[in-house]
């Protein structure tokens, strides 16, 4: 499992998308040039819900290395959702820029999604491999 380049890809996207659940998304910034609140990922139930069903997602396509159709479709539908969460984040930053200065987490959601995308065409590849060797063998028991 873990000798898979793919795996590696997809250990370090949970990793980013576990680090949202405890880090701060964003903070205000008092007149004295102080901070005045944090804002986390979880404050916000929308949020919550979609970096759980993305966690669950993650978790899936991490554990479900036996059944490469199902895992590089989990990781795609996994990193679809982050591109839509990434999405999301841009937009509440156009909507508050002069209240709120975003933190570096902000830039997470994207770099999990690319990750998961390298890992969905790893485990294509992957795929490809067995069936073109599984035919192969298939060819040779006809001869």
């Amino acid at each position: 499992m873990w000798q898979r380049v793919q795996t590696l890809y997809l250990a370090v996207a949970t990793a980013l998308v576990a680090v949202l659940f405890f880090g701060v998304k964003a903070f205000t910034v008092g007149p004295d040039g102080a901070r005045a609140e944090e804002y986390t990922y979880i404050a916000y139930w929308p949020y919550l819900i979609l970096l759980i069903i993305i966690a669950l997602l993650q978790v899936l396509a991490l554990i479900s290395y036996k059944v490469r159709v199902f895992q590089m479709r989990t990781a795609v539908l996994a990193a679809l959702l982050l591109i839509a969460l990434q999405a999301w984040l841009v937009v509440d930053f156009l909507h508050t820029r002069d209240l709120v200065v975003f933190r570096f987490t902000a830039v997470f959601p994207i770099v999990a999604a690319i990750l998961d995308f390298l890992a969905a065409r790893n485990i294509l590849a992957d795929q490809l491999m067995v069936e073109s060797a599984s035919h192969l063998r298939g060819s040779r028991r006809k001869r």
